[in-house]
């Protein structure tokens, strides 16, 4: 097995691990309101989560896809080194994730994923590789670094005050309701955690189809950026998969640590995240599915009583949002140095 086909097959099992971890990682952010609701048992949670998780890669297009897989361009590159560079910042997000899960950090595998591929870029071909897209925003355009940094930016924005506003609107309609309402929310949030599901994958499965066709393009395996059926395929099973194995250390900080939340907080968070996703993966906008859960429950809160909101945690995830980009992209750049003494005798 010649050198070039080794490293097109290990990274593209580094991708479906990365979407594995994705995932493992981002389980929490689907499940902590309904389990902390008490609206579905995890196991519950889990199956009808699993199932619409699988259903949002094959169903909610490709435009993230081709968002991800056009930021860095790598296409006049060698290609053993583009796919070693592909493959080191795969394992810089892949690190950070594991790193973060352990703590119970609620951290964006989407900047993971971008600051992994950043940093691997940076330190071995420059900075021209990649798309900034700061010219193309002046010509009025929104694209590359720009683009992805903005839906990162923009999205717990919305998040928020989406929360905010349906929460209102939520409470002013059910002012009169009796406390055996609940048992209709609990219900409810059937449709909405599936929702959400379905929003997840529609938006976080497609990073990864976006960096496997890219390594498919530079191993030469297919002659133009078209996500194939097989590769949605293997990207649904793998985040399906992480999803199951779950990441329940995150349920505790999502579930309990931001507010208190019961059928109606739930019901609310899932479907404004559900939304916000959703609305972000139509726009071939990638998001942080962790950071729009987070804060809707914090706008949630806020609309309620601001007071009962642990702003300590909102802290905690805004300092968490500043260092993943930088700490992903130095573990890919160590990464990246370990990999190249193995390259270099088949230079």
């Amino acid at each position: 097995m010649d050198t070039l086909l080794f490293l097109t097959i290990a990274t593209v099992a580094i991708v479906l691990l990365f979407d594995y971890t994705n995932g493992f990682h981002d389980a929490a952010n689907i499940v902590a309101t309904v389990i902390a609701s008490r609206a579905m048992t995890p196991a519950q949670a889990v199956v009808v989560v699993g199932v619409f998780e699988f259903l949002g890669p094959l169903l909610g297009g490709t435009a993230v896809a081709n968002t991800i897989g056009s930021f860095v361009q790598l296409g006049d590159i060698q290609p053993l080194l583009s796919l070693a560079v592909l493959l080191c910042g795969l394992l810089g997000a892949i690190v950070w994730n594991f790193i973060t899960w352990w703590k119970g950090i609620p951290s964006s595998s989407s900047h993971a994923l971008v600051g992994g591929l950043v940093g691997a870029v940076l330190v071995s071909v420059g900075s021209e590789h990649v798309v900034w897209g700061w010219s193309e925003l002046l010509q009025g355009r929104v694209t590359g670094v720009v683009k992805v940094l903005a839906a990162l930016l923009l999205s717990p924005l919305a998040g928020f005050w989406a929360g905010y506003l349906i929460h209102r609107l939520m409470h002013a309609l059910l002012r009169a309701a009796r406390p055996a309402a609940n048992s209709g929310l609990k219900l409810a949030q059937y449709a909405t955690a599936a929702g959400l599901a379905f929003s997840h994958g529609a938006n976080d499965a497609q990073k990864s189809m976006g960096i496997l066709t890219l390594v498919l393009l530079t191993g030469g395996f297919i002659k133009e950026f078209a996500v194939p059926f097989w590769v949605m395929l293997a990207c649904a099973s793998a985040i399906t998969l992480g999803i199951l194995s779950g990441g329940w250390r995150i349920v505790r900080t999502l579930g309990f640590a931001i507010y208190r939340v019961r059928p109606i907080h739930a019901l609310d968070s899932q479907l404004t995240s559900a939304a916000v996703i959703f609305g972000a993966s139509m726009a071939g906008a990638p998001v942080s599915t962790t950071h729009v859960v987070a804060t809707s429950i914090m706008g949630i809160g806020a609309s309620e009583r601001p007071r009962s909101v642990r702003w300590s945690k909102a802290g905690d995830i805004i300092m968490t949002w500043i260092i993943t980009i930088p700490g992903a992209a130095c573990f890919a750049i160590l990464a990246y140095a370990l990999v190249n003494l193995f390259l270099k005798p088949a230079a």
